[in-house]
C-alpha cells in the first residue's frame, strides 16, 4: 500500500507516527496546498488528511485510491458523495479530543475570570514591587462557585463541561442548538435566555446552518455586564465584527479557541478591540493536548487496520 500523509505538521512534529510505515510506503509531507494535492495522492492507495481538501475531481483522477483516513472528527474536507459513489472509504475518528477540549476550556475561563493577563502584567513590570503592598486586589475577580454557567450545544463535550463546572459549584443549563437533545438531568434554556441569565457561557457545537452566525449583534446585547463568552465550537458560530463591537461597547469578556477564518487574519474587528486584556484568542489548538494526539494517531492506525483486514 502507498499511504500519503498529506499535512503532518497539523499533528504536531513530536508525534511519532512510524506505526502507519507497517501498512505500506508512507509518503509525508509536512504541508500540502490546494495546488498540491493532486500531484502528491495520485499513485496513493490510502490518503491521510486533517485539514487538506479532496475533492470529487481530486478521486475521479486517482483511480488508485481505496481509503482517505481523515485526521479528525469533522469531515467536510472531503467530498463524501464522491467517494461513496467510487466505493472509496471514508474513515475519521472521533471522542479523542474530549478531555483536551474540556480543561482548555477552563483554562480559558479561568485566565479571563481570574484577570491574569493583568496580574502577570503587574508583576513583570515591577508594578507590585514598587507599591509596597503584599497584594494586589485592584483588578476584583469571581468564583466559578455559585454563578451561573451556560452551555451552547450539549454532545459528548458539553456534557462533560457539565460535569466539571458542576464540581466548581456553578448552576449549570444548556441550550440545544438542534432542539433536539433535551433530556438531560440539566435544566435546558432557549438561547435568549441562557444569554441573559448566565455569567459563563461556553460554546461546544458543530457549525451548520443553524448555528451559523448563532450569537451576533442582535442577541450579544443580551449577556451579562461583566460575563465572559467562550467558543470552543466552531468558528463562524459568532460573528467576530459583531462581537469586537460589542466588546468596544461595555465591558465583556471573550474567549475564541475557533475563528470563522484560520489563522486569524490581520484586518479581522477583533485585533482593533480597545481593551484587549478582555479577548483572548488561542491558536484552534483546545483539541491538541500530547494525549489527544496520540488518541488520534491510534484511531487513524485502527482505521488503517480494520480496512487493511476486510481486503
Amino acid at each position: 500500500m502507498n499511504i500519503v500523509l498529506l499535512d503532518a505538521k497539523t499533528l504536531g512534529g513530536d508525534l511519532d507516527i512510524t506505526a502507519l510505515k507497517s501498512f505500506g510506503a508512507l509518503t509525508v509531507y509536512q504541508t500540502t496546498s490546494k495546488e498540491e494535492t493532486l500531484e502528491r495522492i495520485q499513485n496513493a492507495d490510502i490518503i491521510i488528511t486533517n485539514k487538506v481538501v479532496i475533492t470529487a475531481d481530486m478521486m475521479e483522477a486517482t483511480p488508485s485510491v481505496k481509503l482517505i483516513c481523515i485526521a479528525a472528527t469533522g469531515m467536510n474536507n472531503v467530498d463524501l458523495e464522491a467517494a461513496g459513489s467510487k466505493g472509496i472509504e471514508v474513515k475519521n475518528v472521533s471522542g479523542y479530543s474530549t478531555k483536551s477540549v474540556v480543561q482548555h476550556t477552563f483554562a480559558m475561563g479561568l485566565y479571563l475570570l481570574e484577570k491574569m493577563a493583568y496580574y502577570d502584567t503587574v508583576v513583570k513590570d515591577g508594578s507590585w514591587s514598587a507599591s509596597g503592598l503584599f497584594t494586589d486586589v485592584s483588578q476584583p475577580f469571581y468564583e466559578i462557585s455559585g454563578k451561573k454557567w451556560g452551555i451552547i450545544g450539549f454532545g459528548t463535550i458539553g456534557q462533560e463541561v457539565a460535569k466539571v463546572a458542576t464540581a466548581f459549584g456553578a448552576e449549570v443549563s444548556y441550550h440545544s442548538t438542534s432542539g433536539k437533545n433535551l433530556h438531560h438531568a440539566y435544566p435546558h434554556q432557549s438561547l435568549e435566555s441562557l444569554l441573559k441569565s448566565c455569567d459563563i457561557i461556553s460554546i461546544h457545537a458543530p457549525l451548520n446552518e443553524d448555528t451559523y452566525n448563532l450569537i451576533n449583534k442582535n442577541n450579544l446585547p443580551f449577556i451579562k455586564e461583566g460575563a465572559i463568552l467562550l467558543n470552543l465550537g466552531r468558528g463562524g458560530i459568532i460573528n467576530e465584527t459583531d462581537l469586537a463591537l460589542e466588546l468596544d461597547r461595555r465591558t465583556l469578556y471573550a474567549g475564541l479557541d475557533v475563528l470563522e477564518q484560520e489563522p486569524l487574519i490581520l484586518n479581522n474587528r477583533l485585533n482593533e478591540i480597545k481593551h484587549k486584556e478582555r479577548l483572548l484568542i488561542t491558536p484552534h489548538m483546545a483539541w491538541a493536548s500530547i494525549e489527544a494526539r496520540k488518541k488520534l494517531l491510534e484511531g487513524i492506525v485502527e482505521n488503517i487496520q480494520l480496512f487493511m483486514e476486510r481486503i
